[in-house]
């Protein structure tokens, strides 16, 4: 019995309580994204870069949903990266009502610099786990998703 599991199973023990471990894990990796991730990106602002790579030109109510952020938080974030020249919206072919979101090529030359600190920030986050344990990790927490 670790340290953190209750003796007593009727015990409320914060440290043994998911929540907390998975803030905790969070804290961790925003402090190593904040301090290695280039041109001052947040996280919510390279989630939206990287999702914009992966999938090209996307309403910003769609890339909200692959990103997980609400639509006022998707406009703010899309709002910021167009006004620094990373993100430009353009009418939708299929549907003139609608307005895509696309890269610049600002903001594809920054995706091509921010990819490798991206990468290197997993790598820290992930530092104390092998590489079974990352891949295990990985899909459990996607299974709670």
């Amino acid at each position: 019995m670790s340290d953190e599991e209750p003796k007593d199973p009727g015990r409320y023990v914060l440290d043994a309580q998911v929540g907390f471990v998975l803030r905790q894990a969070q804290q961790r990796h925003t402090t190593i994204f904040a301090s290695l991730m280039v041109e001052g990106l947040t996280p919510t602002q390279w989630a939206a870069l990287a999702k914009l790579k992966e999938i090209g030109p996307s309403s910003q109510n769609l890339l909200g949903r692959h990103t997980a952020m609400d639509a006022a938080t998707i406009k703010g974030v899309i709002d910021r990266l167009s006004k620094r020249g990373f993100t430009a919206t353009k009418p939708d072919p299929a549907d003139g009502r609608r307005l895509l979101v696309t890269l610049t090529a600002e903001g594809e030359a920054l995706y091509d610099k921010a990819a490798p600190t991206a990468r290197r920030i997993t790598e820290e986050t992930l530092a104390p786990l092998n590489e079974g344990e990352r891949a295990q990790f990985i899909a459990l927490l996607s299974r709670l998703t």
